[in-house]
């Protein structure tokens, strides 16, 4: 079972000790947010399945729209770092070459393998596209992206040192190359007739290899 993260948001006031039942609102809406468009949330639905005082929500997140941007937050985070956590446990726990790279290709193939990282992938570059149209959002988002290829690019950097990825490409570019890998699968997500996982995976193994030193 994935690691519950916390939900990121700005209030509008100091949390207290009600930051945990704002969370309940949060996750609530970001579970809304999964399968149905976002003018269809309602905030007085949202504090009947919680039990969140309708006017404490005002409180914290100033708006409807705050309310909304904090869910967007929440699952951005978490769909970001769920196969780069993963990734960097390979990096610190792997003792061999072999070991690494036979890590790193199970993590890239387990996102297509697993049903639900479908809507995840999607979800994340809807949040995307709500960015360019909310500042503040696109702000945050980038603080959490920066976080994500940071902690790929020291992975990378790790195993570079280590003698087994090639040296003379960029860290930051081949974490970045990584994150392409798994968030391109949008792409065909959307198609008629997608890729399976025996499709897919060689494919991935030949380009992870391209960096293997």
């Amino acid at each position: 079972m994935a690691q519950r993260i916390a939900p990121v948001y700005r209030p509008r006031r100091k949390q207290g000790r009600s930051a945990p039942v704002m969370a309940k609102a949060v996750e609530a809406v970001a579970e809304r947010l999964l399968t149905e468009d976002e003018t269809l949330i309602r905030i007085p639905e949202i504090c009947e399945d919680t039990g969140v005082n309708y006017g404490s929500v005002y409180h914290h997140f100033g708006s409807r729209e705050g309310l909304i941007e904090a869910a967007y937050l929440y699952l951005f985070e978490q769909t970001a770092r769920l196969d780069v956590d993963k990734m960097v446990t390979v990096s610190k726990s792997a003792r061999s070459k072999d070991e690494f790279f036979r890590g790193l290709r199970q993590v890239l193939r387990a996102s297509v393998a697993d049903p639900g990282r479908e809507k995840r992938r999607q979800m994340r570059v809807r949040i995307l596209a709500a960015a360019l149209t909310r500042p503040e959002l696109r702000e945050v988002i980038a603080g959490i992206q920066d976080g994500v290829t940071h902690d790929l690019t020291e992975m990378v950097t790790i195993g570079q040192q280590r003698g087994w990825f090639r040296d003379n490409f960029d860290a930051r570019a081949i974490a970045v190359m990584f994150q392409v890998v798994v968030i391109g699968r949008v792409l065909d997500d959307v198609s008629s007739t997608p890729l399976t996982e025996d499709q897919w995976g060689p494919v991935v193994a030949q380009a992870l290899g391209a960096f293997v030193k």
